[in-house]
């Protein structure tokens, strides 16, 4: 998953809301497989738009199973774990 313009081949898009604007992920039509389980792995997790918006992007695109979304770090005082409900997530460190 990648910021609009950085992947060479098609693409799923998924727009989401900024503090001040918007912005968007995308990824390759073709990156799975129906029925794959999937692990989204992130270095920080801070307000949640970014992760929350690649997990929509990939439900509502494949038939996959998210498994749970990792990071090396989460921002705590920023709220993002809150932006996504029970969602399993883990982080390695906590700020």
């Amino acid at each position: 998953v990648r910021k609009p313009g950085k992947l060479p081949h098609t693409v799923h898009k998924q727009t989401y809301e900024l503090e001040y604007g918007t912005d968007c992920v995308e990824i390759h039509s073709d990156a799975f497989k129906p029925g794959q389980r999937i692990l989204i792995i992130d270095d920080v997790l801070a307000t949640g738009g970014t992760v929350a918006a690649t997990i929509a992007l990939i439900q509502n695109n494949f038939d996959v199973e998210i498994i749970e979304a990792d990071f090396l770090m989460e921002l705590q005082f920023l709220h993002g774990r809150e932006k996504l409900g029970d969602f399993p997530l883990f982080s390695l460190l906590d700020y």
